[in-house]
């Protein structure tokens, strides 16, 4: 059964938004709307854009390109996993072909 929705208000840039969330993701959607606003009152502090539309938008790029950034270091790291453990299965075999040498 789905969750009924409850509204929940945030600030962004001094105005008040309502929207909508189920109940269990009310913390995250408060995290995302002051991130969100923390990002476009550093870019209106910079004051390089106008208007909150723009504002907005430069934002949204901003936080794309930081996720995708770290969605592509997720990735380096997982084949870099894949690579040490092809070189430990390498090792092992190694050690265990010197072992039985040995004997």
């Amino acid at each position: 059964m789905k969750e009924a929705s409850i509204p929940v208000s945030v600030n962004i840039l001094e105005k008040e938004y309502r929207i909508a969330c189920a109940p269990n993701h009310k913390e995250s959607l408060m995290d995302s709307a002051a991130l969100l606003n923390e990002k476009m009152q550093e870019i209106r502090s910079a004051g390089k854009v106008i208007g909150s539309d723009r504002i907005a938008v430069m934002a949204a790029l901003n936080l794309a390109h930081d996720l995708l950034e770290q969605q592509q270091q997720t990735t380096d790291n997982s084949q870099l996993e894949q690579q040490i453990l092809q070189l430990r299965k390498k090792v092992d075999l190694v050690v265990n072909e010197s072992k039985q040498m040995e004997l």
